[in-house]
Order: structure tokens, then sequence, then C-alpha cells
């Protein structure tokens, strides 16, 4: 009769320290992830790569499918992305954008990026889902947009629920800086704009009609165009116009945008972008007007963005 094999401690320990190494091999390698994200609107680009050690940023101009084709994206990509593919290894990419918001954009956007990393984990998104992600993180909120456009949703904690339609920069984008860019022109060209305040306007800008309605109707970007002119009425804060200009656009995306959901008074109201940044005040006190809690108020959702896939 064979006698049963006795368990050898060196075996054992050697077992229990082979155990360990893999562990530590599958920590070290999730450590060692590196994964891109990218939060872009109309006008810029944040770029942020997650790695082991530290985190590094990047900026490129805004990456838009319908403004943009894929083949100007890669441009774009090859000549103001400090980040080489060959160099830096990149296994997960995270992109956020503005347009991003049908299977035809999404394709333009991953031909784009596909082309340009050597990456197959890419996952594209709307610039919304950017900014609820950002704001309200595993929470019940609303995230608004206040940038070079604007757009709003409410947002389960998980996803997307409810969202009006982002009408642009025609129809659309109240509370903007286009929005604000649009209303600064109509004051200057119908002479409402008092005298003090114009004379500034001119020193800053290239007034002549028949340049404007070039950059507005004949060239790429007019909503850029038209945001540019937002920076007046930020440097020009106090008076008693931009004041009023500035109040009654973000009122716009009040009365036309954030009333609309009926979760508006039990959960609370969070913006992301420049314009929602640079005119915080007034959001407050139409927040108070219109008895809304107002959450976080976040000029980049980059940064939040990186904690959402940290702990995520």
């Amino acid at each position: 009769m064979t006698r049963g094999l006795q368990k050898c401690p060196q075996l054992v320990a050697c077992a229990a320290h082979a155990a360990e190494d893999r562990e530590f091999l599958c920590t070290f390698a999730t450590m060692s992830k590196n994964i891109l994200i990218a939060e872009s609107g109309s006008t810029k680009t944040d770029w942020v790569l997650i790695g082991e050690k530290r985190n590094r940023r990047f900026s490129t101009q805004g990456l838009h499918p319908y403004l943009q084709g894929a083949n100007e994206i890669i441009y774009i990509l090859e000549n103001e992305l400090k980040l080489h593919p060959k160099r830096t290894k990149v296994d997960e990419i995270y992109f956020y954008g503005a347009g991003v918001n049908s299977k035809d954009s999404k394709k333009v956007i991953l031909k784009a990026l596909k082309s340009f990393f050597d990456t197959k984990k890419i996952y594209t998104e709307g610039d919304l889902l950017a900014a609820a992600r950002a704001t309200c993180q595993s929470e019940k909120g609303i995230a608004c947009i206040l940038g070079t456009g604007s757009n709003s949703c409410f947002y389960n904690g998980k996803r997307i629920t409810t969202k009006l339609p982002s009408l642009g920069y025609v129809l659309g984008d109240n509370g903007s800086g286009n929005h604000i860019g649009r209303k600064l022109l109509q004051y200057y060209f119908q002479g409402i704009m008092d005298k003090e305040l114009a004379s500034k306007f001119e020193k800053m800008f290239d007034v002549e009609l028949e340049t404007i309605l070039n950059n507005i109707y004949r060239k790429q970007f007019p909503n850029r165009y038209l945001a540019r002119f937002a920076k007046f009425a930020l440097e020009n804060r106090g008076h008693f116009m931009i004041e009023n200009i500035a109040e009654d656009c973000i009122n716009d995306f009040f009365i036309n945008n954030l009333l609309h959901y009926k979760q508006v008074h039990n959960v609370p109201v969070h913006f992301s972008g420049s314009v929602a940044n640079s005119f915080k005040d007034i959001i407050q006190q139409l927040c108070f007007q219109y008895e809304i809690v107002l959450g976080k108020v976040v000029k980049r959702p980059i940064g939040e963005l990186v904690k959402y896939h940290k702990v995520g």
C-alpha cells in the first residue's frame, strides 16, 4: 500500500511566495497601465495621461466631428499633441467631446484616434457625460455646460437619463460665450452700447461690418469667432451694460433649459465651462432667485474626470 505524499514545508513556502509575487505583478501591471483622457470643447481639448508615476497634461485645439473630418483631426493630433504614441504606450483612451452624440460623429473621432494611436480600448462619449461625471461623480444631479456653447442633462449617478437637445450656435447655446458675443455685436451695431464702452470695443476688435459678417457666414468655426467677444464682457465686468447682457444671456439658459427639468428643485445643479466659471456670481444669484441648489462650478472638467476614472 502506497503511503500518501506529505506536504513539504519548503514547497508550501515557495507556493506562498509565488502567489505573493503574482499578486504584486498584477498590482504593478494595474498601476502601470496608461489611461489617456481627453475632454474637448469647441475651442480647446484638454488631455491627461494617467500613468504609474505621475499624470501628464497636454492641450490641442477643439476637436469637433461636425466641424472637422477624421483626416483633419489626425493632422491636428500629429501637429499639436505633444504625446508620441510610438514612445509612450497608451492602454485605454476615453475621449469626451462636443458634438460626439451619434454613431456617425463617434465614428469620425474613433477613426482619427485609431489611426493615430496603437490602442485597442478606445471609448468616445459626448462632452455632456464628461460634465456629468466630473461634477456629479456617482451622485444624482443636473449637469450644465456654459462654455463656447451650452448644454444640460439629468444624471442619475450612472448615466444620463434626460437631456434637452443642443441646437448649436444658431438656434440654441443660451448663456454661452457665443451667445454673449452675439449680444455684444448687436448692442454695438444697433447703437445701444454707450460711447465709452463702444470705444473700448473698437480698440479690442476689428469692427468692420464686412469683416465680422465674413467671419460669421463664410469662414470656418463661426461659434469660436463669436465666443471671442465674450472676453470683452469678462474684462469689463462692473459696467451696467455688460452685467445686463451677461445676466440676460444666462437667465435665458435657466428659462429655456434648466427650468424644464422636473428634478431641478430636488437635486444639486452643477456647472462647468469658462463662462460658468467667469460669471459664477450671476449663476449664484439666479439659483437663489429660482430656488435651485447650486452644486459645483468648475472651469474645466478634466481634473474631476481624472478623479472619476481613478476611483472607477
